[in-house]
């Protein structure tokens, strides 16, 4: 799923950088390059939820998109009442996540 999003967003014009797992992200992603965050819900260690909560604890505030395969609408309307931009669910159009990326970039503080 990894690659596939990473294909999809750079086919669009979007530059990313993935990682293979939430403690992968927070000991190499440089934080002042990024624009938005891709996070699966489900991985393994700190769950996404988890990192987005750890990120904005420590000051980072991100437009986060979830993607997920679980079928839970409890995580849903708290991950959406959080603030993030979407929640998608696996298998989602493509569309979605570039629309949903888009939208995220829009919402960006001006420097």
């Amino acid at each position: 799923m990894l690659r596939s999003v990473e294909r999809l967003l750079n086919a669009n014009g979007f530059s990313t950088k993935g990682h293979s797992s939430a403690e992968a992200f927070l000991a190499n992603a440089d934080l002042t390059r990024l624009g938005c965050l891709v996070l699966d819900i489900q991985l393994g260690g700190i769950s996404g939820v988890e990192l987005w909560q750890h990120l904005k604890q420590s000051g980072v505030d991100l437009p986060v998109i979830f993607i997920t395969a679980l079928e839970d609408e409890t995580l849903e309307q708290a991950a959406i009442d959080a603030g993030c931009v979407a929640y998608l669910r696996k298998p989602f159009p493509a569309k979605s996540l570039i629309t949903a990326v888009n939208t995220a970039l829009d919402i960006l503080p001006s420097s």
